[in-house]
């Protein structure tokens, strides 16, 4: 198919499928002709994970092409692939040094010896974890630290799951676009999750509960001065009030 076509089928503009190629996200079409080029199968799949990655990954364009690299090199490891790809989604560097980033980071470091995890204690992902640990204690909200191992225990399955989907891909091809996307939109995809959990826990703890105690909460707001078995006290008849 020519450019126009490409553009077509994959949803994203010429220029920027020709920005792509001059940055080396996409790889050159097969020239027909001195001015024109043919793109297949492969170059719309390329574009459609580029704009996966960049519009639900968030990825900036310099981490989608590290990502991509490391994704064309056959000689790169499945593992190291899924490294760069979290470390594209990863941000660090926000938070100021200080003693409590510090005692954060020894925290994260000993999250991982208890749990005997397999990641180095410098890795970004640790130093995101510690940037926000830190940052919860400078916000007043250092308890958050006691449930460390509650989200551990959540994550682990989560993570377990994404990699049982890899592993169900035979060809490399398939198998590292689907550690890039297991690693980068499954990180979009548990954050939805989390937040409509969020929103269901929500209502079952503090809105249901209002509804149900509603009209209980209104009789003992009467109280024992109020009008009995909750009823309104009888209007006084026209002309001003009861005779005595």
């Amino acid at each position: 198919m020519r450019i126009g076509e490409l553009s077509r089928r994959s949803g994203v503009p010429v220029p920027t499928i020709k920005y792509y190629l001059r940055e080396g996200l996409l790889s050159a079409g097969e020239l027909t002709s001195p001015n024109q080029a043919h793109y297949g199968p492969g170059h719309e799949r390329r574009l459609r994970l580029i704009r996966a990655l960049l519009d639900v990954g968030g990825l900036s364009l310099a981490a989608i092409g590290e990502v991509l690299e490391a994704m064309d090199d056959p000689d790169q490891p499945v593992h190291k692939v899924l490294g760069v790809a979290a470390d594209g989604i990863t941000p660090t560097g926000e938070e100021e040094a200080g003693p409590e980033l510090e005692d954060a980071r020894e925290e994260v470091a000993e999250l991982l010896r208890r749990r005997g995890w397999q990641a180095e204690e410098q890795s970004p992902a640790a130093e995101s974890l510690a940037e926000v640990l830190a940052a919860l204690r400078r916000a007043g909200h250092g308890g958050y630290t006691d449930l460390l191992d509650v989200y551990a225990d959540a994550a682990e399955p989560v993570a377990r799951a994404d990699l049982d989907y890899v592993q169900r891909r035979v060809a490399r091809e398939d198998l590292v676009e689907s550690v890039v996307v297991g690693t980068v939109l499954g990180e979009a995809m548990f954050g939805a999750l989390r937040r409509l959990a969020h929103i269901d826990v929500s209502f079952r703890r503090f809105e249901s509960r209002r509804h149900l105690s509603g009209p209980a909460e209104a009789d003992r707001a009467d109280g024992p001065g109020g009008a009995a078995g909750g009823r309104a006290a009888p209007a006084p008849p026209e002309g001003g009030a009861p005779e005595a």
